[in-house]
């Protein structure tokens, strides 16, 4: 596989899950407080289950590809790019698995607000890496 389409390829998925976590950023998260308290345990079930279909490939596709991209592109692209993509895909993982997780565990046992807004506000984390990683991935193809 040639550079430009691993870079193509990297920069698809990133853009695809940036505009995920905007959305769930903007939109879905701070929709979670307007759930009524009896139907919140179908209603998380629910969010945890289907949202696993939409990011679960994606994000393991986007780790394979920037893994891939940083060894390939170790000498053809500037300043260590694509160690740094690598280490944005990194930080994106650690605040998902760290952060993220363990908020929508607490999540599970019922409605808390103050469990929602602490996944609201660290969800901004993931939202801005996904953001620098998608204006690097695209600023490298420019």
């Amino acid at each position: 596989m040639t550079l430009h389409l691993l870079l193509l390829l990297n920069f698809a998925v990133a853009a695809c899950l940036t505009g995920l976590i905007w959305t769930v950023q903007v939109v879905h998260y701070p929709s979670f407080g307007l759930v009524p308290t009896a139907a919140w345990p179908a209603f998380h079930a629910a969010h945890t289950r289907r949202m696993s279909y939409v990011v679960l490939a994606p994000m393991v596709l986007e780790l394979g590809l920037a893994g891939w991209l940083a060894w390939a592109g170790r000498t053809a692209l500037p300043g260590g790019a694509g160690w740094w993509n690598l280490g944005l895909v990194v930080l994106i993982w650690s605040a998902t698995f760290f952060i993220s997780v363990p908020f929508h565990n607490r999540l599970e046992q019922g409605f808390d607000y103050v469990a929602i807004d602490g996944l609201t506000r660290t969800n901004w984390l993931r939202t801005l890496a996904w953001t620098v990683r998608a204006g690097l991935l695209g600023w490298l193809l420019v």
